[in-house]
């Protein structure tokens, strides 16, 4: 996708793409590669993608703890989602995982 051959067929050829997959998900017909390779190429070149669910999820299951976007990086947040169970301490968790 990098090479200008290729970034210039994907370019053009993305509105049709997205076109055929609208149309076939509208007519429930399973196009598994056709919808995955479209999810990859969006991500692929996205800067930023909304991942606060499933860190949340990880956070929720096993405390792994979790990065804010609206503050600094590096600075680790624990929320006890249920109000139960153990204390978790953020710096203490990654340091776990850095080492």
């Amino acid at each position: 996708m990098l090479d200008d051959y290729f970034h210039g067929v994907i370019d053009r050829c993305q509105g049709p793409w997205r076109r055929v997959v609208a149309q076939a998900v509208a007519a429930g017909v399973p196009v598994p590669a056709f919808s995955t390779a479209l999810s990859f190429y969006d991500g692929y070149r996205s800067e930023r993608l909304p991942a606060n669910l499933l860190q949340a999820l990880r956070d929720y299951f096993g405390a792994h703890t979790y990065e804010r976007v609206d503050r600094p990086r590096g600075q680790f947040f624990h929320t006890n989602w249920t109000g139960k169970g153990g204390s978790v301490r953020p710096e203490r968790t990654m340091s776990k995982i850095r080492k």
